[in-house]
């Protein structure tokens, strides 16, 4: 199988293929550090003790990924996703018919990637 060549980084360093040059992998992590530092704790965000105590209790209810079931595999919960994100809205936030319970790989990969494609497809 043919390799690609490899391409030139913004700093003009050629990169291997598949490989992120050491500045960009610099500048990521940059970006993600003056984000989280302006990014609200998770308890002001609504995920304090009360949700805690409700997100254990839906789970013992629901103790298996509904995404994973439908595919036919039985995978232990571990997130209590928003099948609507919230945003914010109490309402929305505490009403157990839009609670799901995932795993871990769904939740951040699967679910995360459906909300960017909404949020992108809102702003359109």
């Amino acid at each position: 199988m043919p390799t690609r060549a490899p391409s030139i980084c913004q700093c003009g360093r050629p990169i291997p293929s598949g490989v992120r040059c050491a500045c960009r992998l610099k500048a990521d992590a940059e970006r993600k550090a003056k984000y989280d530092a302006r990014r609200p704790t998770a308890a002001e965000r609504g995920y304090g003790g009360k949700w805690q105590t409700a997100r254990l209790e839906h789970l013992g209810k629901h103790p298996l990924c509904e995404r994973c079931l439908a595919g036919g595999r039985r995978v232990k919960a571990t997130v209590v996703n928003h099948r609507i994100p919230h945003r914010g809205d109490k309402r929305l936030m505490w009403s157990r018919s839009n609670w799901e319970s995932a795993c871990d790989h769904h939740h951040n990969s699967t679910i995360q990637s459906e909300e960017r494609r909404e949020m992108r497809a809102e702003k359109c």
